[in-house]
């Protein structure tokens, strides 16, 4: 399970200091690891947890079904990220979390983390600090689905999936993973898909940015980030990168 640990703490560490007793805390902790198929659920909504989920590979969602049957998707979480965090001390799930693509993900006991959360202070910090950065990331959702035109609202989405791979170690030379289609996008920010479409062409014809292939190539950094109007800053990141 040291794989495990290593990306729990490499997240953990890129806003707190993973201290020793940090990396202890984490050794003694027996999580399960699993796959998960695209679009398999692995918490449903109405549910009441026992286990938290890390992710491994790939990418999750959270997300809200309507009456309708359609999925408001709310956040997006790759390698590191506890996207269920909140569990240990919500009895029961108000959303679903489900795998984008092909994921791989650790379960965690709550006994465990709850355990080693009242032994080791500096651990019970990163994770509470973990959910507020979260918290922060839903804040900067609100503001630019209701505020910034489409085309802006897309390019700050894509900022923030680059930065967040890059803080993640999980870009290459400008090229990170994005397993989402345009019809997810276009839930995820309130967008039509005729209008991601259109709007994700504007974007390639900038030549600031392209996605294909579920890969985003950032080709200018500066410049998509002025389209999207994006300040990292939201991310409370221990050491902010250097683009």
């Amino acid at each position: 399970m040291q794989h495990v640990v290593d990306i729990i703490a490499r997240k953990l560490g890129e806003h707190s200091s993973v201290t020793d007793t940090v990396v202890t805390a984490l050794g003694r902790l027996t999580p399960q690891v699993r796959a998960l198929a695209p679009r398999e659920d692995i918490v449903r909504q109405g549910d009441k947890p026992s286990v938290s989920v890390v992710v491994l590979e790939g990418m999750l969602s959270r997300y809200h079904t309507l009456s309708n049957g359609r999925r408001q998707y709310l956040s997006f979480h790759i390698a590191g990220d506890l996207p269920d965090l909140q569990a240990l001390f919500v009895e029961k799930m108000d959303h679903a979390v489900c795998a984008i693509d092909e994921a791989q993900v650790a379960l965690v006991p709550h006994a465990q983390l709850h355990e080693q959360i009242d032994k080791v202070p500096d651990f019970a910090s990163a994770l509470w600090r973990e959910t507020l950065i979260d918290a922060a990331i839903f804040r900067e959702a609100i503001t630019n689905n209701s505020a910034r035109d489409p085309r802006a609202r897309i390019a700050h989405f894509l900022c923030e999936c680059y930065y967040r791979a890059r803080a993640g170690k999980q870009e290459r030379q400008g090229v990170c993973r994005l397993p989402l289609s345009q019809t997810q996008l276009g839930e995820a920010l309130g967008i039509s898909v005729v209008t991601v479409n259109r709007m994700v062409q504007q974007l390639r014809r900038t030549k600031a940015v392209d996605w294909v292939g579920h890969k985003l190539h950032v080709l200018n950094w500066q410049q998509l980030c002025e389209l999207g109007e994006f300040d990292p800053a939201y991310l409370h990141l221990k050491r902010p990168l250097r683009m």
